[in-house]
């Protein structure tokens, strides 16, 4: 109930707290076309004069945990590709690629298994990329960014030789979770295993990611520590964006799974992906003071921790 205080001059402070819904909140986020925010407010009324308010933000994790069942499965895709020159054809490249499972954490170093072999008379390069894919659904209509966070170079490959990838890394940089139970905004991970291929279109595989915020205790991950260390902190919410990072030479309760993937690019535009880190890669992961892969099952986060608020204070 509402109470009558009578203060004297003087800075008076009232420590607060609030317990916040069970039902889980969607992770705080701000990306290229919107944002996902959380605020608490404090008003003092005063008589015959106007109102005084202060504000602050709430930065809110729905957590991911990677130990689910569904986010231990390995992931495995393998396509193959006839490389052709006007009335010839050179012969196939082949790729295949595996990851250990597809729930990671910030921080994490993802094994890669790949096998590529070359049966075409071209010098080719494989390489690795994490995409993360932005969706925002308004008014019926939906809107997406995509944008390479991470990449790896293999080795060049000659003409008519094989390479196997057993077990190449590729470390995850901060990047926000994964956001996959919003309705208006979506943040979805994948990993593409690649090849350019000299006057032919690329050759690409990519394998679905999920960004959780919960560690594999136990897992068999050459980064455990550090997974710890950068998945159980906010360090993502505070990102100091590089000007030039580090890269070697559904809406299911709107719209259906098919409707969606008609909107979604199932590959990165034309633009080379070497060529999408020149807008820096991090510009949009997290723009605090600026400005498809396939669909997956949803993952249930844990309920919302409980985040106490630091006492405001009033001038009076």
């Amino acid at each position: 109930g509402e109470e009558n205080l009578i203060l004297l001059d003087g800075r008076h402070e009232f420590p607060f707290s609030f317990q916040l819904p069970q039902e889980p909140l969607v992770t705080s986020f701000t990306g290229k076309y919107g944002s996902i925010q959380y605020y608490v407010k404090a008003v003092l009324e005063r008589p015959a004069v106007p109102d005084q308010s202060v504000q602050a933000e709430l930065q809110i994790i729905s957590h991911i945990d990677v130990s689910s069942p569904a986010l231990l499965t390995p992931v495995l895709r393998s396509q193959e590709k006839m490389v052709g020159c006007w009335f010839f054809t050179s012969g196939p490249v082949s790729l295949s690629a595996k990851i250990e499972r597809k729930g990671y954490c910030n921080g994490e170093a993802i094994p890669i298994y790949a096998e590529i072999e070359n049966c075409s008379s071209r010098l080719i390069v494989p390489k690795a990329a994490i995409f993360q894919t932005q969706t925002y659904l308004a008014s019926g209509k939906t809107k997406t960014f995509r944008q390479m966070v991470a990449n790896v170079r293999g080795n060049h490959i000659a003409s008519g030789s094989t390479d196997t990838w057993n077990g190449k890394t590729l470390k995850i940089p901060p990047v926000s979770p994964s956001i996959l139970d919003c309705c208006i905004i979506r943040v979805e991970y994948s990993l593409a295993v690649y090849i350019h291929i000299p006057g032919a279109k690329k050759l690409m595989i990519e394998m679905p990611l999920v960004i959780g915020t919960i560690p594999c205790i136990g897992f068999s991950s050459r980064n455990s520590s550090i997974t710890s260390q950068f998945s159980m902190d906010m360090s993502w919410l505070a990102l100091t964006m590089p000007e030039h990072p580090e890269a070697p030479p559904n809406y299911a309760d709107v719209v259906s799974e098919e409707e969606f993937s008609r909107h979604v690019p199932a590959y990165p535009p034309t633009t080379d992906c070497e060529e999408q880190l020149c807008c820096p890669v991090f510009a949009y992961i997290q723009e605090f003071r600026f400005q498809p892969p396939p669909l997956y099952s949803e993952i249930d986060p844990h309920p919302t921790d409980v985040e106490e608020v630091q006492p405001v204070s009033f001038m009076l």
